[in-house]
């Protein structure tokens, strides 16, 4: 089944059946919050909150782990994730959805493996691409058809949060080659390889990052385009489902 990581909003589509809610033992721990199985445009889909349902968890608290393996145990064989990022490059203008193809990786502390059992044997990923080429060109399709502001590749800078980076923390990024910014992208990614579920990201940038705006940025400012972008995510991920092909 495909399945949608991201906030509790996820779920508020249009033609979306909730049919189950499942809560996966995992040797992790719990998920963050119960998945949610529903029938949305004729396709069977699997919703987890990443923050909790209500939205509760940092992004440093967040057991991606066992997220991931609650979401391998409900069925899911493949995984689009989003997010809300700052944008630091014009790629990635504020209410742009950017469909990243590559990360970096600045988190630290955070449980990265799921092959930590020293009774099993140790296993190295190949993480040269990031998101599966496969779910990312399919989903690149479907926005494609759609009348909205996106842009094709680009590099996600994952940081280690909660609080947001100083200007020159983002002038670092820039150099090193991140055009946005995030908090969730790792170890979420490299967890679904492990677990070889295709994984694909869609962001949206909800502001610019630290340094580059000519104001204070507003949490007023990021609601409201939160509140609008979140609609046009939707829109896509609706789409998507019905024209996925597992």
């Amino acid at each position: 089944m495909l399945a949608f990581i991201g906030g509790t909003g996820l779920t508020r589509m249009d033609n979306l059946r909730i049919i189950d809610s499942h809560t996966p033992e995992t040797r992790f721990g719990a998920a963050s919050a119960p998945v949610v199985e529903g029938a949305l445009n004729g396709q069977r889909v699997l919703f987890l909150a990443r923050h909790g349902d209500p939205h509760l968890l940092l992004p440093h608290q967040v057991n991606y782990r066992a997220n991931l393996a609650a979401l391998k145990a409900a069925g899911a064989t493949a995984i689009v994730a989003t997010n809300a990022v700052g944008g630091i490059t014009a790629q990635a203008p504020t209410g742009a959805l950017v469909l990243p193809d590559q990360i970096i990786d600045y988190t630290y502390g955070r449980e990265m493996t799921l092959f930590d059992n020293l009774s099993e044997p140790l296993v190295h990923v190949d993480f040269s691409w990031p998101f599966d080429v496969t779910l990312r060109n399919a989903l690149k399709a479907r926005l494609g058809a759609a009348d909205l502001h996106w842009n094709d590749g680009g590099c996600y800078g994952a940081t280690q949060g909660p609080r947001l980076e100083t200007a020159a923390e983002i002038d670092r990024l820039e150099r090193d080659g991140c055009d946005i910014v995030g908090m969730t992208g790792m170890p979420e990614a490299v967890l679904a390889r492990e677990l070889e579920l295709p994984y694909a990201m869609l962001s949206l940038v909800v502001n610019p990052a630290a340094g580059k705006s000519s104001h204070e940025i507003t949490m007023a400012e990021i609601d409201a385009v939160i509140h609008d972008g979140m609609a046009n995510v939707r829109q896509v991920l609706a789409d998507f489902a019905a024209h996925y092909i597992p």
